[in-house]
């Protein structure tokens, strides 16, 4: 007998054939996928050491499907008709282990599941049971909804206001705190013809200053020499909390070449439009200020 993470353990009645028990394989603990194994019990949710007996055959999945090709439930099943690609599951769960600065180690003790099997739906496209998924995303502190992608395409906030919010104002530093951590924020600019505008850009922040990359000619170029306000937020749907930080400064384009260097080697992400976006801006900010939704109780 060999299996490979992922892969669905039946045991049988040998006199009638039917169904006893089953439950997810989770942990091997030999390279070559012999026996014994850590299970997980679909009907306990247990994870067990096993060794199976001549009563009992491991179910191989394909790609989180069975080697039938039907579509199955229970232990290895896929996500219900219309959600993500199961592989898309697991870089989401990594991206919000990563977030939150977690090892698969820890993020796997705080869902009650070994290393190997984390590894393994980071890695692969598995399709995790329901209950591994709320236990996952118990841990990182998100949705199972969000897991799948769920609103994915769709604007944040649609969900129900707090009964009773409470609106803070952010001090600088607090301000400088949210701001630094990098990601997706908008800077705001006047086109040629006069119409205001707001465009997304990555950003890092690098020694005080918003800096971003984009291309001669485009439309965030036309940011250097000006003005602008910089605009980041943040909004939990799951608790309809969330904070937003503005920053107002004049942008200039950077020209010095180790500078250019150094920034090429401390920025934290890439232009997600692509293409050659060699033209740093830089924004230094003459104020900042911020708000946060909170519950009253908080």
């Amino acid at each position: 007998m060999r299996a490979h993470l992922g892969d669905q353990l039946v045991v049988e009645s040998p006199a009638t054939g039917a169904t006893r028990r089953d439950g997810e394989i989770v942990g091997l603990h030999h390279e070559d996928g012999t026996p014994p194994y850590d299970v997980r019990w679909s009907d306990s949710g247990e994870i067990t050491l096993v060794f199976p007996g001549p009563d009992a055959h491991v179910h191989h999945l394909d790609h989180g499907r069975p080697a039938s090709g039907e579509v199955k439930t229970g232990p290895g099943s896929l996500p219900p008709t219309g959600a993500a690609n199961p592989g898309d599951v697991g870089r989401r769960v990594a991206a919000a282990r990563r977030r939150l600065g977690l090892s698969r180690e820890e993020t796997a003790a705080r869902a009650r599941m070994v290393p190997a099997y984390l590894a393994y739906l980071e890695e692969q496209p598995a399709a995790p049971t329901p209950a591994a998924l709320v236990r996952l995303a118990d841990a990182l502190g998100t949705s199972v909804d969000a897991l799948y992608g769920g609103g994915v395409g769709l604007p944040p906030g649609q969900g129900h206001a707090l009964l009773r919010p409470r609106l803070l104002d952010l001090g600088p530093e607090e301000c400088r705190a949210l701001l630094s951590t990098h990601g997706v924020g908008r800077v705001t600019l006047s086109t040629p013809d006069g119409l205001p505008a707001v465009v997304p850009v990555n950003y890092d922040v690098i020694e005080g200053a918003i800096v971003f990359r984009t291309a001669p000619g485009s439309v965030t170029a036309l940011t250097v020499d000006e003005d602008v306000a910089f605009e980041v937020d943040h909004v939990d749907e799951a608790l309809s909390q969330g904070w937003s930080v503005l920053a107002v400064g004049h942008a200039s384009v950077v020209t010095r070449p180790e500078v250019v260097r150094g920034l090429v080697e401390r920025a934290h992400t890439t232009p997600w439009a692509g293409d050659e976006r060699a033209m740093w801006v830089s924004i230094r900010p003459r104020s900042l200020t911020g708000r946060r939704i909170t519950p009253a109780d908080q």
